[in-house]
């Protein structure tokens, strides 16, 4: 089952360490990954560009409405996630649990919703 594991942290944080903190976070997502990969667990990730660059669009009257910035203002941020997967909900807190992002940040360990395909069929 696919789990998206959800990095929640302080958008400043990394400008505040030294570079030999960043050196070592850098270090801990490596092998974070690798460690996801050779469970072949991985199936995707990505770090996230600042909230500054975010885009919000809703629906007003049918029509959309664009913001400039996140959806909502916090102390955490989305910054990153893994999408993994694992055979059930404790391994995928197992994974979360190990996550650098665990340790100076909030973990949101969401199922994935896997709908059957309802398209076109090949014949």
């Amino acid at each position: 089952m696919q789990y998206l594991l959800m990095i929640y942290s302080q958008e400043n944080g990394w400008s505040q360490m030294t570079d030999s903190e960043r050196q070592q976070g850098v270090a801990a997502y490596q092998a974070y990954t690798e460690s996801l990969q050779k469970a072949q667990a991985l199936v995707g990730a990505n770090r996230l560009q600042p909230t500054q660059a975010a885009t919000t669009v809703r629906l007003v009257d049918g029509k959309p409405q664009v913001l400039d910035g996140p959806y909502s203002d916090s102390k955490e941020q989305l910054a990153g996630y893994y999408l993994i997967d694992v055979p059930n909900l404790d391994a995928a807190i197992a994974w979360a649990s190990r996550c650098p992002g665990a340790t100076h940040g909030v973990m949101e360990v969401r199922p994935v919703w896997t709908a059957p395909y309802e398209g076109p069929t090949c014949t």
